[in-house]
Parts: C-alpha cells; sequence; structure tokens
C-alpha cells in the first residue's frame, strides 16, 4: 500500500480583498498541516475570488494576484498545494491553477471549458485553453511551465480537473488516465442550486472510478460576490467510493476536509482493467517533475462522515433553501458592513417569509459557531456584544415595521405582530393613512377632480405601496441597517409589484423563488422546520390567508390570484414560456396537459396575460434589487435572463395562439392536439 493524507478546503473568499483572502488561504494551509495532509486541493480563483466580474481586467488585479502567490510560496514547506488565480500569457488572460510544493512553483494549469451560461460569464474575461498544448510562462525572474499539464511529485501523478472541465462530455480526466495519472484535483467556484450537490458526487464519483483515481474535489463557501451563494460541500472519491464529505452551508471561513487514499490500489485497479490502454510515448513536456517525501501513512481510516440528516430528507428543498438563504444573508450583513436588517412586515407571506429568514440566519450560525463566536464574526455592528442569547442578536438585527392604510386589515396586523414576536425582532408599527390622503387630495386638486376608485384604480393602489418606502427606509438609514425588498420570482415574472414600493430595498432575498414554493415553505416552517430548530408556529396567522396586496377597499376582497392567475399556474406558465423557451402556443398545449381540469378558455387567457405582463414589465425587472441566485429560473436581467425592455410583444405569437384556441371550440375540434 501507498497511502497519503489528501485534504479539500471549502473558503469564504470576497472579490479582491487581498488581505482577508490571502489569511484565509494561509489558515487552510496550516490546517492542512495540522490534519497531516501532503496534498491540498483550494477552490478556483481563490487568490482574487471568483465574483471579481470585469475587475479581472484590470492589470492591478492580476499582480496583486501573482505578489500574493509569492507571498504564500514559503507556507507550503511540507505540503502540495494547488492554488487558483488570473495569469497573463502571451495577452490572453487564463483561468489558471498554481501547483506548488516545498515553497516553490511547480508549474500552472489552465482551465480549459469556460463557464459561459446561466450566471456565469467566463468568456467574457478569459481564454479557454487548448487541449494537449504545453509552453512555459516567466514569473518571478522563472520560466515555468504552462498548459495542459500533469505533475509528478514523488512518483505520485497529479492531474487537474477545474471546475467546468469536470461538468463536459469530453473531460480533461479521460486524458489524464491514460496517461496514468494518480490524482485529479478539481478546484471549483460552483454555485449553489436546488439538487445541484447529487451532481457533483455523481461526476466525482464517477470521475474517480472510469479514470480508477483518487479525486479531489473543493468548492468555494457563502455569499462571495453579493448574488451567487457557494455551499461548500468538499468531496474526496477514490476509486468509485466516496471516502470523505464536507459540510455545507458552514458559516466558518475555512473548513478543511480529509481522507487518505491508496495509491497503489487505484494504480492496481487499472492495471486489471482489460479496456485500458495507455499512452505510451511523449512523455517529455507532458509532466513536472519535483521530488517530494511523501510521508509513511500506517493506518488507514476508512469512515466516511455521513451527511447531515438533512441532506437525505424528503424535504431536501426546503432545507436547501432556508440554508442557502439565511447563509446569503449572513454573508451579505458581513460582508456589506451592514448593522442588521430591516423588513417591512406586511401581515403576508412574502414579507413573513423574509424576516424569518433573518431570524433562521442568527439561529443557524449560532447553532454551528456558538453564541461568542457568532458575536465575534459580526463584531462591527455596535451593541451587539451585551447580547446574552441568539434572541437577543435576533432583536438587535431584525426590526420589523408594520404600516397600515385605510384599506389594512386587523388581521394582517396581528398577524405580523405575532410574527414579530415569535422571532424576537423589534416591532414597530407606522399608519400611513394621512400622507396616502394627502398625496391623493394633492393630485386630485390639481388634476381638478376627485380621484376615485373607478377611476383611478392602479393610481389609488399604488401611491398606498409607495407612501411605505420613505419612512421603512429612514429606520434602515438610522440604523445603518439593509431594507430588504420582499418581491417574489412569480410576482416579478408578471410586475405585479408597485416600482418604489414593495420593491424598495438594498437586497432581494426571495426574488429567486416562485410563490407557490414559498407559500409551500411557510407551511413546512409553521409544522416541521428546519432539522435542528423549531418550527415557527406563530406563521399560522399568515398561512391561514389567502395571499393579498390589500390595497384595495377591505370590500373588494382583494387577492393576487384573482388579480393574476393561480400561482401554481403562473409558475408553471413561466417555467415553460421562459425557462424552457416556448411559444405561447406550445405553451397553451403544455398548461392543458398539466392543468386538464381548468376550461381552455380560461386557460389560453392566463397564458395571454403572462405574454404580455412579461413584455410590458421587464423595466421594472431591470430595476430590482439584487437577488439570490437559487435554481436555473431566476429572472434576474443583471445576470440571468435577459430580454429587451421594448419588444413586439408577442403579438403574432399571440394571434396564433388565439387563433388556434378559437379552432378548439369549434365543432369537430374535439380531437384537436
Amino acid at each position: 500500500m501507498k497511502l497519503i493524507r489528501v485534504a479539500a478546503a471549502a473558503l469564504n473568499q470576497v472579490p479582491l480583498d487581498w488581505t482577508g483572502n490571502e489569511m484565509r488561504v494561509r489558515a487552510a494551509i496550516q490546517e492542512a498541516k495540522k490534519l497531516n495532509a501532503s496534498l491540498l486541493c483550494l477552490p478556483e480563483l481563490c487568490l482574487t475570488g471568483y465574483g471579481c466580474d470585469d475587475a479581472f481586467q484590470a492589470r492591478g488585479t492580476h499582480l496583486a494576484a501573482l505578489a500574493m502567490l509569492e507571498r504564500l510560496l514559503p507556507d507550503t514547506d511540507g505540503l502540495v498545494v494547488c492554488l487558483g488565480l488570473p495569469l497573463l500569457h502571451q495577452n490572453a488572460l487564463f483561468n489558471s491553477v498554481c501547483l506548488a510544493a516545498n515553497g516553490r512553483i511547480l508549474g500552472f494549469v489552465a482551465k480549459q471549458y469556460l463557464a459561459g451560461d446561466g450566471i456565469h460569464y467566463e468568456p467574457r474575461w478569459f481564454k479557454p485553453w487548448p487541449e494537449n498544448i504545453r509552453t512555459s510562462v516567466a514569473l518571478f525572474n522563472q520560466e515555468y511551465p504552462l498548459g495542459d499539464l500533469l505533475f509528478e511529485c514523488g512518483g505520485i501523478r497529479i492531474g487537474f480537473e477545474i471546475c467546468e472541465d469536470a461538468w463536459v462530455a469530453s473531460r480533461p480526466g479521460a486524458q489524464h488516465a491514460l496517461r496514468g495519472v494518480d490524482v485529479i484535483l478539481n478546484p471549483s467556484a460552483s454555485h449553489f442550486a436546488f439538487g445541484k450537490i447529487r451532481i457533483r458526487e455523481r461526476f466525482v464519483l464517477e470521475g474517480s472510478r472510469a479514470f480508477n483515481v483518487s479525486y479531489v474535489y473543493s468548492n468555494l463557501l457563502g455569499n462571495e460576490a453579493g448574488r451567487a451563494i457557494y455551499d461548500g460541500g468538499a468531496l474526496i472519491a477514490s476509486g468509485g467510493s466516496l471516502v470523505a464529505r464536507g459540510p455545507r452551508f458552514s458559516y466558518r471561513d475555512v473548513v478543511v476536509t480529509t481522507a487518505t487514499i491508496d495509491i497503489d490500489a487505484t494504480r492496481g485497479a487499472q492495471a486489471r482493467v482489460a479496456s485500458f490502454r495507455p499512452q505510451l510515448g511523449h512523455e517529455e513536456g507532458y509532466s513536472a517533475r519535483c521530488d517530494f517525501a511523501w510521508p509513511d501513512i500506517e493506518d488507514r481510516d476508512t469512515s466516511v462522515a455521513p451527511p447531515e440528516p438533512w441532506e437525505d430528507s424528503a424535504t431536501l428543498k426546503e432545507e436547501e433553501f432556508t440554508r442557502a438563504v439565511a447563509l446569503g444573508l449572513f454573508d451579505y450583513l458581513r460582508k456589506s458592513h451592514s448593522h442588521g436588517f430591516v423588513v417591512s412586515l406586511s401581515g403576508g407571506a412574502d414579507s413573513a417569509a423574509v424576516a424569518s429568514l433573518v431570524a433562521l440566519m442568527v439561529q443557524l450560525a449560532g447553532r454551528e459557531l456558538g453564541l461568542e463566536a457568532l458575536k465575534r464574526k459580526l463584531a462591527h455592528i455596535p451593541a451587539l456584544d451585551p447580547a446574552s442569547d441568539i434572541k437577543a442578536i435576533v432583536s438587535r438585527l431584525l426590526t420589523c415595521v408594520y404600516q397600515a392604510s385605510a384599506n389594512s386589515s386587523t388581521t394582517t396586523r396581528d398577524a405580523a405582530a405575532s410574527l414579530a414576536g415569535a422571532l424576537g425582532a423589534t416591532f414597530t408599527e407606522f399608519n400611513i393613512a394621512p400622507l396616502v390622503t394627502m398625496y391623493t387630495q394633492m393630485v386630485g386638486d390639481a388634476l381638478r377632480r376627485p380621484l376615485t376608485w373607478e377611476t383611478d384604480d392602479i393610481a389609488l393602489q399604488n401611491i398606498q405601496a409607495r407612501v411605505r418606502s420613505p419612512g421603512v427606509w429612514m429606520v434602515a438609514n438610522l440604523q445603518n441597517a439593509l431594507l430588504l425588498s420582499t418581491s417574489n420570482r412569480s410576482e416579478a415574472a408578471v410586475g405585479y409589484a408597485t416600482m418604489d414600493g414593495d420593491t424598495s430595498g438594498g437586497l432581494s432575498p426571495i426574488a429567486g423563488i416562485d410563490k407557490a414554493f414559498l407559500l409551500h415553505w411557510l407551511q413546512w416552517m409553521q409544522i416541521e422546520g428546519p432539522a435542528g430548530l423549531q418550527p415557527i408556529g406563530a406563521l399560522v396567522a399568515i398561512n391561514c390567508q389567502s395571499p393579498t396586496a390589500e390595497l384595495r377597499p377591505q370590500a373588494c376582497n382583494q387577492t393576487d390570484e384573482d388579480d393574476l392567475m393561480p400561482y401554481a399556474v403562473l409558475d408553471a406558465i413561466e417555467r415553460a414560456a421562459i425557462r424552457d423557451k416556448q411559444t405561447p402556443i406550445e405553451v397553451f398545449k403544455v398548461m392543458r396537459a398539466q392543468f386538464p381540469h381548468q376550461p381552455a378558455a380560461i386557460l389560453m387567457a392566463w397564458v395571454e396575460r403572462f405574454f404580455k405582463l412579461w413584455c410590458r414589465n421587464q423595466w421594472k425587472r431591470e430595476r430590482y434589487a439584487p437577488s439570490f441566485h437559487l435554481d436555473d429560473e431566476n429572472l434576474d436581467p443583471k445576470t440571468w435572463c435577459r430580454f429587451p425592455i421594448l419588444s413586439g410583444g408577442f403579438e403574432v405569437e399571440l394571434n396564433e395562439l388565439r387563433q388556434y384556441a378559437a379552432k378548439l371550440g369549434s365543432p369537430g375540434a374535439a380531437s384537436a392536439p
């Protein structure tokens, strides 16, 4: 047996935070040494941060990364370490990793497949490295190998798949296996999405099995740059078996996961495969070699830490949503140097979810870190240190404001007050009715006519939502806190929101999630809640209501679904139209199959309404506060779903839909598809 101890680190980095990023990289190296690891894989672009965006094009960014690399080299004494950084070569920028050992650089490998879909824009800044190309780069008055390389350290061969490289069909690992690689390192910056961990586990396990290697996968952690949330979750596999698994959604800055692997076992397994055909000859230039004394390891720990119970639960999406958004809020709070959050708590579902997630953030962080460590992490917030327990920290960090108009009900007021009390939030109330009356009278006088619900419905609704904005913004300013917007993705799709009203805020934490799931999640939070925490029983006062903007007079019995359509239908139309890029007729056919109990004429009207509202309200989506990315259905036009502000509005396509739907109602049309 040839046993070596390997490690993968999850790091909570910040773009362009040279001091902090270096400190965390150094801490990971020291932790790996304490755990007796000899090989450490750090995440992709860990020196600069992954989310630097156009700052990658600045020469200063490249120079700062190289300077950090040079400072970190002495820390690699006794260790083989990969460090990710942008590297400029022949006037092209490459997403690269440096492999260093015993205080010196061995060489650089550049990413072959760039992530350019969804929130990823790597081709805007980087060039893909061509397969089988090797050259050299001059740095620090020396020449180092660069390209599609393997490294041979003390007789053990190490290769790379950098994040996206492992997600494609023609993985570089296949060629590495033909050249006798022993260990593949995958430094990644793979953002969280629902269920994505299962895909990562599959390609790590399958890579280790098909290539007969040990596979070490590292990832970023936390809310790095504002929108993307990284869940960590380091993985180490060998010969098709998972040998180590790191925690996800940790509140620690550095999490190092280690395992002992048997190099002879994977070599022997490859030798026994009849179909294995090694690539012989032409070895010169493929490998960068160095002497390295791998410590003798007598015992091999074969136990694998089991996943957290919630990882295998039937409510994985609910758990992931809770933990991802909570961690995203926590890091946004720290990295923006805000002193807390303010929520305009209406007594409805959206604001209740946002307020609950802030309280859950504190509970989850406190549960992992402990009270004193939590306060140290938030040491920039004044008056936090005397807090004696988690609920006191919630009270300091979360302020909820209920703003009543003439159309507000005691039901929503009581629901808001009850929830704020259960969460431990600071709660206050504003009466905005006089302000609404003042604006209504002022504008009516200027127009020389009274404003009425019969003639001015939308304007009278919107003024109530907008009047709520200045006061709650003022509270946030006075507390140096961040105002959270409470808009969700379903309403963003059709513009069912008042700009500068309920969209007001510096961060929109639930704008990436649909309303149907949000309503389901609130029910789950009321009854069950995330593993290790108590449910929030006070949500019953929220969940027993039908969602309503509560902007029309109470006699109108206004509900969101009456204004729009059932949220389940709206979300299904949005997925078919926007995610799947289907035409109105195609969407209509899908809806007929999904909702056969609904009359065709009503479904047609809902599809038409969606497409019209979608086009009409792109300008609103352009102005939404930053939101968290939770899946591949985000509507954020700045980083995910682009659509023209001005367009033809699907007029031709909707006319075709009307004609098609009309035929369904004609004699003999019952068999139409």
